[in-house]
């Protein structure tokens, strides 16, 4: 194989996120595999953590032949694999599958960023698998009925164009907003599905975690999940829609945390990434302009909210630093 190009800013940049965000999932897969529901979640979660860890070591070996030093990432320091059983009744499952969105989304970016063979294969065997689980894990929650599907609509008979203003507007205080469509309701709809899964998370980590502070901090996120939650499902409501939302399992009674507080203040930080992507991209293509200051209202609560936690993160050496464009200054 001939010599390839040194590696570039951006791919150093996205290899080092990949690797902090695989060495997370492959802990968080070491403390729940052996806490399965039953065998099928057992094997979705075995298969995964087989595929993940192969790729790691791609990723050490280029760091590695680059010359470069390893992220730390997440470590056997950050997990109690014999912490009691945290999650229980399918929610080990839902939280995966909500990691695997925020993986697909991850990939895609980096995909963007790659030049090298070698790394755009890496992305593309990554998405791959990833695709390939959260499938899995969709499929396993609907035929266990822990997965409420979004609300079913007539289909349309005819195509139609619009010829009203009215239809762009849901602040006119003179008239009643339109009817939401199926582009706005499937990002509400997903919206409120994260949420409602955040704030069960929310709660796990607050039961557990260590620090007054971090605990805190957690209780101030199923706050803000409860918000969106609220103000979304007012929306579908105005519509005669019920907001029926997924049961997100159990968290159960322990107070033994399975993981670092650092550990949990990282997962959390994926979360509100998923839910600003989710924002800006879904209500991008939303039609009416009441909906979108809502939207961006949400994401600015997120966006304060993540950047305390990486405050925290950095008050108690917890946020490793990304490599820097220039090691002298």
């Amino acid at each position: 194989m001939p010599n390839q190009p040194t590696i570039s800013s951006s791919e150093v940049g996205t290899l080092w996120l990949t690797y902090q965000e695989k060495t997370f999932i492959l802990r968080l897969l070491e403390y729940l595999i052996p806490k399965a529901d039953d065998h099928k979640s057992e094997k979705i979660m075995t298969d995964l953590y087989k595929d993940l860890d192969k790729n790691v070591e791609r990723i050490k070996h280029i760091f590695e032949k680059a010359g470069s030093a390893l992220p730390v990432g997440f470590t056997s320091q950050d997990v109690n694999v014999e912490a009691p059983r945290l999650f229980e009744n399918g929610l080990d499952i839902m939280f995966l599958r909500m990691i695997k969105e925020v993986s697909m989304g991850l990939y895609t970016l980096n995909m963007g960023k790659a030049y090298r063979e070698d790394i755009i294969n890496l992305y593309k065997d990554l998405t791959a698998i990833t695709q390939g689980c959260y499938n899995k894990c969709t499929q396993y929650l609907l035929e266990k009925g822990m997965l409420t599907r979004p609300p079913f609509v007539p289909m349309p008979k005819t195509n139609e164009f619009i010829n009203d203003m009215k239809y762009l507007s849901g602040l006119n205080l003179l008239s009643n907003a339109r009817h939401i469509n199926t582009i706005e309701l499937s990002s509400l709809f997903h919206g409120m599905e994260s949420n409602n899964l955040g704030m069960t998370l929310m709660f796990a980590f607050t039961q557990v975690a260590e620090a007054k502070e971090v605990k805190q901090y957690f209780h101030k996120g199923m706050e803000i999940s409860k918000k969106i939650l609220k103000q979304f499902g007012e929306i579908l409501l105005e519509d005669d829609i019920t907001p029926t939302i997924s049961s997100v399992g159990n968290v159960s009674s322990s107070k033994i945390s399975p993981f670092s507080d650092k550990f949990m203040l990282y997962c959390n930080s994926l979360l509100c990434n998923l839910s600003l992507g989710g924002n800006a991209f879904g209500f991008a293509f939303s039609l009416r302009n009441d909906l979108q200051l809502k939207a961006l209202l949400a994401a600015k609560d997120v966006a304060d909210y993540a950047n305390d936690g990486n405050k925290l993160m950095v008050k108690n050496g917890w946020l490793e630093k990304p490599p820097a464009t220039n090691l002298e200054r």
